[in-house]
């Protein structure tokens, strides 16, 4: 698991600081911009990096009323950390815990009929009705039941085990497959078709809790998709989904992680100095180099080697070379910050640091990548946990 503090004891090599009142802030502008509808805020992937059971409380504390997870197992390991409320997890395989699921009160997404033959065993040995959700695919093509004589199948069967008492259809829902890309035909077309699957259930005898198919990008950009909730992941943390949708900043997002080093040695060199494996960086002449602790096996993608932004002293410096397993390099240019200094590799962008987009934009990848990769030899420090206001 990754280690967590509250606050830091003693210097840290590195450092991944999660400011909770940015998160509670988000949760609450994001419920802003979707009214009528309850919020899920999903907490997958140890909340995309920055810890799933802290992140889970600042959320619920912030209004959320529903969690999610892509697995049973994070879900589970939410209710055993006291989470209490709604929560739903979707990505199931044969053989899934689903009794543990349906003891713990958990939501689950059913695709196809072995799913529904799954959980309706596990409710019926655990005698509890199991709380399911119908998932529809309107065309992303991954998980969900095809519209037609799939769906009529599933949801027949869903009723029928609903009229024995074995579950409850608790929901009926959806993912995007565009959402980040605005204008993209598809959007307008899914919404269309997600209507269209769930009125068929309905006018077959369904009344579900809940209708959503409204991700990040589609709670920021797309009403119309908000129907009883939205599920918001990479908003959640201030991370925009897309820079075509706009930056933290202008959705009133802001960013929730700040990753940040110690330097571990600061030396001088001659021109002509080869720098990290294979020499794809050397000194074009008399200057600085500075240690960074952090590397691949930490999440720092090797892809960004060569371009990737630190701050350091007040100023934007660059991987010098390749990025290796432990730890890079940043050519200081003459400068001689002590052994020791920050450097930070991005956060909100306050103080001039670089962002997850910004190395994003170095590797290659998406902010949601950056993030979520950064692995559990980097403590995550939790500052300003005590709710505001």
């Amino acid at each position: 698991m990754t280690e967590t503090v509250s606050a830091p004891t003693a210097p840290l090599r590195a450092r991944a600081e999660i400011d909770l009142a940015a998160l509670r802030a988000n949760v609450r502008t994001l419920r802003a911009l979707a009214p009528g509808a309850q919020l899920m805020a999903v907490v997958k992937s140890e909340a995309y990096g920055h810890g799933a059971v802290r992140c889970a409380r600042a959320a619920v504390e912030a209004g959320a009323g529903w969690l999610g997870t892509a697995t049973p197992e994070e879900a589970l390991a939410l209710r055993r950390a006291g989470l209490p409320g709604r929560i739903m997890c979707w990505l199931w395989t044969p053989g899934g815990p689903w009794r543990e699921a349906v003891e713990a009160d958990i939501d689950v997404s059913v695709s196809g009929m072995w799913a529904l033959a799954e959980v309706t065993a596990a409710a019926r040995a655990a005698g509890i009705p199991a709380r399911v959700q119908l998932k529809a695919d309107t065309g992303l093509g991954r998980n969900g039941c095809q519209p037609g004589r799939d769906w009529e199948e599933l949801v027949a069967g869903a009723l029928r085990a609903e009229a024995e008492g074995v579950l409850r259809i608790t929901g009926l829902w959806s993912h995007f497959a565009c959402a980040d890309e605005p204008g993209h035909p598809s959007i307008a077309a899914q919404l269309a078709l997600f209507r269209d699957m769930v009125g068929y259930a309905e006018e077959q005898g369904v009344r579900p809790e809940v209708r959503h198919i409204a991700n990040s990008p589609a709670t920021l950009t797309v009403p119309d998709s908000h129907f009883d909730l939205v599920r918001t992941g990479i908003a959640l943390y201030g991370i925009s989904p897309s820079p075509e949708l706009g930056t933290p900043a202008d959705f009133g997002l802001r960013p929730v992680m700040t990753l940040s080093a110690n330097l571990a040695l600061v030396k001088h060199v001659p021109g002509g100095h080869g720098v990290s494996y294979g020499h794809h960086y050397v000194t074009p002449g008399r200057t600085t180099l500075g240690l960074v602790p952090l590397g691949y096996a930490d999440g720092i993608p090797r892809h960004a080697s060569g371009n990737g932004p630190v701050l350091v002293g007040g100023k934007w410096r660059t991987v010098a070379g390749r990025i290796a397993m432990d730890q890079f390099v940043v050519d200081l240019g003459g400068d001689e910050p002590p052994v020791g200094a920050e450097a930070v590799l991005f956060g909100p962008g306050d103080r001039g640091e670089p962002t997850a987009e910004d190395w994003a934009q170095a590797a290659g990848t998406i902010a949601y990548e950056i993030v979520t990769r950064i692995g559990t030899r980097v403590p995550r420090v939790y500052v300003n946990e005590e709710q505001d206001g």
